[in-house]
């Protein structure tokens, strides 16, 4: 009778875990790379439910919000996509500065990459919420925040906010890569209704309701080499843009909080106008920066040689900004000259009063509102 009952355990327990397996999906090709065929990988699976569908729904929240619940911010009519990539060109890392500066310029292959990355969000978040061609998407969202990193990084008044999400994506979307989507998922559906799927390595690879075709030890050396990557990229990245690593705590290379302005090629002309190059490159988007004041001074003793003061400013006429961009731009405000994070610009001020000039060296002054101030040497006249 024990051995009987001991028998009919058995015949109980290997029924039930056939039956787990069968409800789970897990065929002979559906293997951990253990080689155990327990179910364990779609346990994984389960455990990373959460994660899939956080990763997709922020991805599929950004590219919905412009195509459907909030079309304005691709029309270029409007405020659309444009300001917000310029806002992030002046710390945007790896050459992507001049990238961004390119595609302001045309506004054809500008339109396309915004157009591009938006419906590349919205795409591969939905294919990551319902776990279809789950790798696939996974190596997309991976793209996708190396990207935000690259570009949005530095950006934070409090904290690198944009680095840190967009951080938080990248390993999620290696975890996906390698973990696949063995539970609840659309490629779960496909391998049901084609075994043969099961057997295509472009399935196995880009799919998720496998593990990855690879040995256990490769399993081990990919997802090790994954992890090393996201150590350096992410810790080396955060180092760069605040320190607290290697060395103490800063604020970055470019502020995400101050505004700086960059002022060059400032020049006095004939007709007694003086010119000069401004750059806004730092500070929050989320607030323009006012001038409220430009001086022209004697470098040798700091003498006031003329002064444009905050009502002179608001008066200047369209033509005497030639901005580089056509959309954050230095403009006349009631309170001086304003400008969004990225604005470049020309600008031009009316004739100095003081005729004629008394030789240089010269040195303009501009203050803000902020009474933070800039200078720049002053060529002699033109």
């Amino acid at each position: 009778m024990e051995r009987l009952r001991k028998r009919n355990k058995t015949s109980v327990d290997h029924r039930y875990h056939f039956t787990i397996m069968e409800k789970s999906n897990v065929t002979a090709k559906q293997i951990s790379p253990s080689g155990s065929p327990d179910g364990a990988w779609r346990m994984a699976a389960i455990a990373l439910l959460a994660v899939r569908f956080a990763q997709g729904w922020i991805y599929w929240g950004g590219g919905t919000r412009r195509f459907i619940y909030g079309p304005q911010k691709l029309d270029p009519a409007g405020h659309w996509m444009a300001y917000k990539f310029q806002t992030a060109m002046p710390g945007a890392l790896l050459g992507t500065n001049h990238l961004i500066s390119y595609l302001l310029h045309h506004f054809t292959l500008l339109y396309i990459g915004v157009i591009a990355f938006s419906a590349i969000e919205m795409i591969a978040g939905f294919m990551l919420i319902a776990g279809l061609m789950t790798r696939l998407a996974a190596v997309a969202s991976i793209g996708l925040s190396t990207v935000l990193m690259l570009m949005f990084g530095w950006q934070g008044a409090t904290c690198i906010d944009e680095w840190t999400m967009a951080s938080a994506n990248f390993a999620m979307g290696i975890t996906l890569f390698l973990a696949g989507s063995s539970a609840y998922s659309l490629d779960n559906y496909l391998l049901r209704k084609n075994s043969a799927l099961g057997d295509r390595a472009w399935f196995q690879w880009l799919g998720g309701s496998q593990p990855l075709p690879l040995s256990a030890r490769g399993f081990q050396r990919l997802g090790l080499a994954l992890f090393w990557i996201s150590v350096v990229w992410i810790v080396g990245t955060y180092s760069y843009y605040r320190g607290s690593v290697i060395t103490p705590f800063h604020g970055g290379p470019v502020s995400p909080a101050k505004h700086h302005l960059s002022l060059s090629n400032a020049m006095i002309l004939k007709d007694g106008s003086l010119r000069f190059q401004a750059y806004l490159d730092a500070g929050t988007p989320a607030d323009p920066s006012h001038i409220l004041r430009i001086e022209l001074l004697r470098s040798e003793d700091g003498r006031i040689v003329e002064t444009w003061d905050t009502r002179a400013l608001a008066e200047l006429p369209k033509k005497s900004f030639q901005n580089d961009y056509p959309y954050q731009q230095f403009s006349a405000h009631r309170f001086g000259i304003v400008a969004g994070v990225g604005a470049k610009a020309m600008i031009i001020l009316p004739p100095i009063h003081a005729a004629p000039l008394a030789e240089g060296p010269y040195l303009l002054r501009v203050t803000s509102v902020n009474d933070h101030v800039w200078t720049a040497p002053v060529k002699p006249v033109q």
